[in-house]
Parts: structure tokens; C-alpha cells; sequence
């Protein structure tokens, strides 16, 4: 966001007779940009806002208010999120991608992001087969510390001190976005010869993948603080499978995370 000093002096050049072009080269900054300040010289509301520190970017830097929120959108960031800078401003896209299948978990990640920063705006962009849930603020990058360039698994991924603590808190909210992201609650079935009778069973069982080793350690550190069992399962491809299928940790699942919706 351009400070109200930077954007009088571009309208002073106008105001000099140069061109539009001219001016939009000589600082840097857009043309659209230009032409709205004429319009509007000060910054809107939601853009001053915005400007507001994050609590990381305090003297004494701390976590942000809704930890419960800010543990399940870790999750979905580890799992389907990015965040990438904006190519002419100094802030930061969040995106995390959600199913189109999934409406309800295109709205609990509406939701978490506008806990997590209530200053910031948060949009959907309609992609093939997905909607990518957007948010656009400076401070993206100090509330999720792994953004760093390259891909998730090509990179260390550790929690901070300050992350660690909230997911110790609300380890089922950081599960949940995880496997609301990366994970799936499946029904497998099998036969069994029952009073020499085959017959069809069914149990229902839980899948997290992952291309991230220190990801899938995260995972399943965590599901052993809450007592989950778990194992690895198959690869597929370069990814792993990570798979909870006992029926007392299925339970605890069901209770605590269940089926998307």
C-alpha cells in the first residue's frame, strides 16, 4: 500500500503535464493505480486496516487472538495452502485450494482465515474442480513462518515455538485441517467366513498424504498426543499414506474430525 506522501507526488507530475506512461515509469506504480488516486487520493478503509500490525509484528511478539481458528488453518496451509507475494505491493496472497465437493470446508476455511485476521478480506476464486480460498495481507508470511520458496517438501517444515504451543493446546483443530486438506474418511470392506458362511464386513478407516516427510511427522506426533494409533500405510507415487483404521482410534476420528461435508 502506497503511503499518502508517494501518491501525491505521482498526481504532482500529472499535474506537470506529464503523461500517464511517463509517471507510471518513473515510480513504479501502476497506471490503475494512478488514475484511481485521482478519483480517491486516500487509502480505503479495508487497505488501512490491513496496514495494521499482525501479533507477531508486536514489540513483544505473541500468537494471534482465535488460537482454536489459527491451529486449523496451520493444517490446511501445511496441507493445501500457499502464499506468494503480490508482484507490485508489499503484502501476501494466502491461498488455500478446497474441493468443489466440499462446501462446507470452502466455508470453515472462509471462516478460520477471518478469525485468524479479521482485518483482512477473504475471497473465492473458481478454479477447475476446486475453489481457492484467497486472502490478501501484508502479514501472511509472519503468522505462517514455513513460506519460503520451492515446494513444501523439497523444504524444511518445522512449527515454531510459538506454533507448537497452540497446536499443543488445540491438537484436534490442527488434525482436522490437515486431514480436511490432505486426509479422507473412507469405508473399505472385506469378506470373512463367518460360521462358515462368507460374508461382506465393512469398517471405516482414515487417510492423511503427504509428500512431506517433516509434514507427516507433524501429523502423526500430533495424533499421538491424543492418542490416536496410526500406521504407514502404502506409497503412492512419491507420497505416503498414513493410515488409521483401529476402531477405538476411529472413533476418537469420527468424534473429533469426521467426514468432509
Amino acid at each position: 500500500m502506497y503511503d499518502t506522501s508517494t501518491r501525491r507526488y505521482a498526481l504532482a507530475l500529472l499535474a506537470q503535464g506529464r503523461s500517464m506512461n511517463s509517471v507510471s515509469k518513473q515510480t513504479g506504480i501502476s497506471r490503475a493505480a494512478i488514475r484511481a488516486w485521482q478519483t480517491r487520493i486516500e487509502p480505503l478503509p479495508r487497505l488501512l486496516a490491513n496496514a495494521n500490525p499482525c501479533p507477531r509484528c508486536h514489540p513483544a511478539p505473541g500468537a494471534p487472538e482465535d488460537t482454536a481458528s489459527y491451529s486449523y488453518l496451520l493444517g490446511l496451509y501445511l496441507g493445501d495452502g500457499c502464499i506468494s507475494a503480490h508482484p507490485r505491493g508489499v503484502g501476501h496472497y494466502l491461498r488455500i485450494a478446497c474441493a468443489d465437493a466440499w462446501p462446507g470446508l470452502i466455508e470453515a476455511c472462509r471462516t478460520a482465515i477471518k478469525a485468524v485476521r479479521p482485518e483482512s478480506g477473504v475471497y473465492n476464486l473458481q478454479r477447475q474442480g476446486y475453489v481457492s480460498v484467497t486472502s490478501y495481507d501484508r502479514h501472511w508470511p509472519c503468522l505462517f513462518p514455513q513460506h519460503g520458496p520451492g515446494k513444501k517438501h523439497e523444504r524444511r517444515i518445522a512449527l515454531e515455538p510459538w506454533q507448537q504451543a497452540i497446536v499443543d493446546a488445540h491438537p484436534w483443530e490442527f488434525i482436522r485441517g490437515l486431514v480436511h486438506s490432505d486426509g479422507c474418511r473412507i469405508t473399505n470392506w472385506t469378506e470373512k467366513v463367518i460360521g462358515g458362511e462368507r460374508k461382506r464386513y465393512e469398517y471405516v478407516r482414515y487417510f492423511f498424504t503427504n509428500t512431506s516427510t517433516d509434514i507427516l511427522g507433524l501429523f502423526t506426533d500430533t495424533l499421538d498426543r491424543v492418542g490416536v494409533e496410526w500406521r504407514s500405510a502404502n506409497h503412492v507415487r512419491h507420497a505416503q499414506n498414513i493410515s488409521v483404521a483401529k476402531r477405538h482410534s476411529v472413533e476418537l476420528m469420527d468424534q473429533h474430525i469426521g467426514p468432509k461435508y
